[in-house]
């Protein structure tokens, strides 16, 4: 049998499967329908400093392959997820969970990282940096090298726990990003978060999201994901966790060989809530036909 456990900055995983922030809450939903321990792990809802509610209605466009979204990182606030939804997912997940971290100034993501660095059952911060900077005029933190880096060194400064920059596809070199973030310390690298979109409504003739544009994601963006993977290994020395797309254990597979150490599953829970654990049932059934005794081997395998 195929020993399909991996491993991310010293914590190992039962397998590389992970559910993305945004679509699978903080799992107890998922829990009532299958046990969500089969997991590797999870990456919880953003958190930022205060609670939000997030952006107008409507905020879901759907498309052929995939969807939009402009949700707006709706969440009900650190102190909200430490004093209460962490308690309640202990409950119903055993293992170190993923914590990803939102914010709009350097000082946000640092107060909320210092605060959920200190939660025993938090295995990994994710840093989220799509988010834009108040400060610099609106433009997203991970649009420029200096500002993943600032944000990047922020963090370190205040956490112990593995933190994994995750990063916007929106910009002209993806690898530029992930060498600032790993020249500042960051012990790994998230990618892609979703790819910027819109639908216009043409009965009415307006965008159909009230923000006109949104994060697109869903099956389409695979391709796109898997080339940055790819590039971002030949860049860094740190670990990927790849996302984008992936929607079945095939796509699990060429993640890992471009670079992922572990791969994330997102919009795919929308549309199949079942769809992770289809995958880890899948997955050995599938390396047994490549004839992959242990799946960490081929992380990296396409690079030659």
């Amino acid at each position: 049998m195929t020993d399909i456990r991996t491993e991310l900055s010293g914590l190992v995983l039962d397998n590389p499967i992970i559910p993305a922030s945004g679509t699978f809450g903080f799992g107890r939903e998922f829990a009532e329908l299958y046990d969500i321990n089969i997991l590797g792990s999870f990456s919880f809802k953003g958190t930022t400093r205060e609670a939000r509610f997030g952006n107008p209605t409507p905020r879901i466009a759907e498309c052929r392959e995939g969807m939009i979204n402009s949700v707006g990182l709706a969440n009900p606030g650190i102190d909200a997820v430490i004093n209460e939804e962490l308690p309640a997912m202990r409950e119903v997940f055993t293992k170190p969970v993923i914590a990803n971290i939102s914010g709009f100034s350097v000082d946000e993501y640092k107060y909320c990282c210092e605060r959920i660095d200190k939660e025993e059952q938090v295995g990994i911060i994710e840093v989220n940096i799509s988010c834009p900077n108040v400060h610099a005029g609106g433009m997203a933190f991970g649009t420029s090298p200096e500002a993943a880096a600032e944000v990047t060194e922020a963090v370190k400064s205040v956490t112990s726990k593995p933190v994994y920059m995750k990063l916007s596809p929106n910009v002209s070199s993806i690898t530029d990003i992930a060498i600032a973030c790993e020249s500042a310390g960051a012990d790994g690298i998230s990618l892609i978060n979703t790819l910027l979109g819109m639908r216009i409504d043409i009965r009415r003739g307006r965008p159909v999201i009230a923000n006109k544009m949104g994060g697109f994601s869903g099956p389409a963006i695979f391709p796109v994901a898997l080339r940055m993977v790819y590039q971002v290994y030949e860049a860094v020395n740190i670990p990927i966790i790849g996302m984008g797309g992936v929607s079945c254990a095939e796509d699990v597979v060429e993640m890992m060989m471009a670079g992922a150490s572990a791969v994330e599953i997102g919009a795919a829970n929308l549309t199949d809530p079942y769809i992770c654990p289809k995958i880890i049932e899948r997955l050995p059934v599938l390396c047994e036909e490549l004839k992959i005794n242990k799946l960490s081997d081929i992380i990296g395998h396409a690079h030659g």
